[in-house]
């Protein structure tokens, strides 16, 4: 090796260029190649060359750094004369750098366009010169063990070490061909003695020899049990057997470590621990290639994400609870004090230390029934929110797959926990807020059934050892609340219905949607737009304009949505420098359009067989209108308009009632053998069902027999029977808020149904009418106009134009009249009408 001509110590530099090097680190005493691509060290090493030729060599700490600093490079290093550089026609530099003596980096001089430090000599301290020496002996001797196993070695270095030099230089040597990494290389670099130096050097190389041995034995070992053309399973072969002889030593990687350390530190119970111990065991032993092992990792990965034991809730203050519940929403009186109630209980429960375990009080599953967007979601928000709890939404709408709630098994590739899984280990909490949401909108098929998935899961009897497929090691889930949320519970199994409390909520009412827009709404849209509270501004004129004209709903969203569009108008007119803004009605409509509804959306009924009922569906009550037509026919009823079977049994029900009294209505108890009664409900791509519009069914059938017309400011429920009694129906509030809703001013509804009225508000009652009957007849007084207001049917009798007119009602059977012109008989009555209470018009046949 070239000796230096001059002492390096005493020749560097205070502050010289930093070359920062990539996975490679300079030794004192050698020769450096390098070759360099167009960049910022270029420039560098060019002004080296012109100038005294010193370079500082630092290895960086991130090989991956594109711009490296001070901070990125190690702070021990080498300091190096350029000896020759070149340039190939390439433009690429080449150079030959002598590495001279090793240096610290002590403070970064300059950044740009290059790293310059100041630095000072870092000698290694010298030891015992006999000590040292024999030190290299067994360097060299450890080289030459590790030749003879594994002869991978530059010619140039096997010479000099069989020709036995011993020297400071030829360690550095025998270092740089070794397979360590850069790492490694800088410790041996920064060791403070030559002594520790050799030692680390020493330990590497005898290393190198013990692998290099058990490697060429395992090659032995292998060829001997396959064939050349076999080199696939040669690799895999060898794989195993070096991961067999370097289980030994404790080798495993950082990953398993990892989650070994985890799994220890979580509070499993101790069948999941067990089971945890087994599969960790079985992982360790699995080859790192083999199809199994991530499987297992991926398994023990959702054991250690999962809440072992870890609660985060307190026990909920009631005033603090009641104040967050009527800050977070306005109106739902009823929903707000039962859950007043719930979180009451579970202060007293957990004030006297009642146990969980215990049947009578483990926690009730709530249900919120409603239409959309009456808050279900954000209510169980609240409670979390009281409770201190995480909150996990869990949606379950269009799940068909019992999987999905249970989990797929182990066996299946890519199997995964279930959602009520994945929602804890989101949770980070043993007891958090659960929300099943749209649990009405749960399929089953083929697959299996996840309502009945969800049995297990909300019984407390069971779900304290919930048993996921995937995981198969119970969970305790009776510290967990569960609520869920549906818009019907129609489509709920009753098993799962017997399980849940249910808490209805019902739509709001005009002030209620007001209260809502002012309170939440108006600030919700102001910030999502980037308007501040004080440049727009919404009368309540305006939004009861917005309510009544733009929405038709039981919740706030559309509401919502319309306050949006307002918002992203003025929005533009802030932009272009107009505002603060404050919207009357005039100005709503101009902003947004055309209205969608009229204020009044009752129907103007002028001809007879139209009356007007009530209807509920899930996202609220509405009117439904009902028309009925008699026409000369043979005994047909017609229903149209996408009629449910028990609608159907609605309208056959009301027309047998009234022939079973034609008699006492003036009506020929035959009336129906020579005609057609066809009964329509429109809007016919909606489908409808139910018995609460027998009533209205009925009238209507009536109103196209007599000819008599129903008032259109009258919505009428209740269901019919033979005997003609209103019986009960559901839906009372949402029904009176939609007939509110459309203009309706006076509403029949049965007898029975009167204590549900309490739910509305006094405000919504004040301003309606209600007649409560029990029998149908009642309904008539109420349904029909007065004689004066009577319109003539048009076209019912066309075929049969005789008309017979009495001015009091005869016996059935007694006609005025002559012959038949058609036929030479008796007359053939078409119809008879009498004047006094109204006109009636009754198909038969009489003589």
């Amino acid at each position: 090796m070239p000796e230096a001509e001059h002492d390096p110590m005493s020749a560097i530099p205070e502050a010289m260029p930093i070359l920062p090097l990539r996975g490679c680190v300079a030794y004192p005493g050698l020769l450096l190649p390098l070759a360099l691509g167009p960049s910022t060290a270029t420039q560098m090493l060019e002004e080296v060359a012109a100038g005294d030729g010193w370079v500082g060599l630092a290895a960086l700490i991130d090989a991956d750094v594109a711009d490296p600093g001070f901070q990125d490079v190690y702070p021990i290093g080498a300091a190096a004369r350029l000896q020759r550089m070149w340039r190939t026609s390439e433009g690429q530099l080449q150079m030959i750098l002598q590495v001279e003596t090793r240096i610290e980096l002590l403070e970064s001089v300059q950044d740009n366009p290059y790293l310059v430090a100041r630095v000072v000599p870092a000698p290694m301290a010298e030891g015992d010169e006999n000590e040292e020496m024999a030190l290299m002996r067994q360097v060299t001797r450890r080289f030459q063990e590790l030749f003879e196993v594994s002869p991978q070695f530059p010619p140039e270095l096997i010479a000099a070490v069989m020709a036995g030099e011993e020297s400071k230089e030829l360690v550095f040597l025998l270092t740089s061909a070794l397979s360590l990494s850069t790492e490694v290389r800088q410790e041996l670099l920064a060791a403070s003695s030559t002594r520790e130096m050799l030692l680390l050097v020493l330990g590497h190389l005898q290393r190198e020899v013990e692998l290099a041995q058990i490697g060429a034995s395992l090659q032995a070992q292998v060829s001997e049990r396959i064939g050349q053309q076999n080199k696939e399973f040669f690799l895999r072969e060898q794989m195993r057997l070096i991961q067999e002889q370097l289980e030994p030593a404790g080798d495993e990687s950082p990953a398993i470590a990892d989650l070994e350390k985890k799994l220890a530190a979580g509070l499993l119970p101790p069948e999941a621990e067990a089971e945890a111990k087994r599969e960790m065991r079985r992982l360790k032993q699995l080859p790192p290639g083999s199809p199994e092992t991530g499987m297992v990792q991926h398994y023990l990965e959702w054991l250690g994400r999962l809440p072992w034991g870890v609660t985060q809730g307190h026990t909920p203050d009631v005033a603090e609870a009641r104040a967050i519940l009527d800050g977070d929403h306005a109106g739902l009186e009823k929903p707000k004090e039962r859950l007043i109630e719930y979180l009451a209980v579970r202060r007293l429960r957990d004030q006297r230390g009642l146990p969980i375990d215990d049947c009578r009080v483990r926690e009730p599953v709530l249900c919120f029934v409603g239409p959309p967007g009456v808050g279900k979601t954000s209510l169980g928000r609240s409670i979390a929110k009281a409770l201190g709890r995480p909150f996990v939404r869990v949606s379950l709408g269009g799940v068909h797959d019992e999987a999905a709630i249970r989990g797929h098994r182990r066996t299946y590739v890519g199997a995964m926990p279930g959602r009520i899984v994945q929602a804890l280990a989101r949770a980070g909490s043993a007891d958090p807020v659960i929300m099943l949401d749209e649990l009405d909108k749960v399929g089953a098929d083929y697959r299996g059934d996840p309502a009945a998935a969800l049995l297990e899961l909300l019984d407390p009897e069971q779900n304290h050892a919930f048993r996921d497929h995937f995981l198969d090691v119970p969970f305790d889930l009776s510290r967990a609340v569960f609520i869920a949320t549906a818009n019907t519970l129609d489509t709920v199994p009753p098993a799962l219905h017997d399980r849940l409390e249910i808490i209805p909520l019902s739509g709001y009412t005009d002030d209620e949607k007001v209260a809502i827009a002012q309170q939440f709404l108006m600030a919700r849209q102001l910030r999502i737009n980037g308007l501040a509270a004080n440049e727009m501004a919404l009368e309540e004129a305006s939004l009861r304009t917005v309510i009544a004209e733009y929405t038709r709903e039981a919740g706030v969203r559309e509401l919502e949505r319309c306050i949006g569009a307002l918002c992203r108008k003025s929005a533009i007119a802030i932009a272009e420098g107009k505002g603060p803004l404050e919207y009357g009605p005039d100005d709503v409509r101009n902003l947004l359009g055309k209205a969608r509804f009229d204020a009044q959306n009752a129907e103007q009924i002028d001809r007879p067989g139209i009356a007007t009922g009530l209807v509920w569906t899930p996202v609220g009550g509405d009117i439904l209108f009902v028309e009925a037509a008699a026409m000369p026919g043979r005994k047909v009823l017609k229903l149209t308009g996408q009629l449910g079977e028990v609608m159907r049994e609605s309208a056959e029900a009301a027309l047998s009632f009234l022939r079973s009294r034609a008699e006492k209505l003036g009506l020929n108890p035959r009336f129906f053998e020579e005609l057609d009664l066809h009964l329509h409900v429109p809007g016919g791509a909606v489908p409808k069902d139910g018995p609460s519009a027998g009533v209205t069914l009925s009238v209507a059938i009536l109103s196209a027999l007599t000819g008599r017309l129903v008032r259109d400011d009258v919505a009428m429920t209740g269901e019919i029977t033979l005997r003609g009694k209103v019986l009960p129906v559901g839906g009372i509030k949402e029904k009176v808020l939609g007939a509110r809703r459309a203009g309706i001013k006076t509403i029949v509804l049965p007898r029975r149904n009167l204590a549900d009225l309490d739910e509305l508000p006094e405000a919504v009652r004040a301003g309606m009418r209600f007649v409560p009957v029990d029998a149908v007849e009642e309904v008539w007084d109420v349904a029909f106009r007065d004689t004066s207001a009577i319109a003539e049917p048009e076209g019912l009798f066309e075929a049969q134009p005789r008309v017979w007119i009495c001015r009091s009602p005869l016996p059935y059977g007694t006609v005025k009249g002559g012959k038949d012109e058609r036929k030479g008989k008796p007359p053939r009555v078409t119809s008879v009408a009498w004047e006094g209470n109204g006109r009636s018009r009754i198909d038969a046949d009489q003589s």
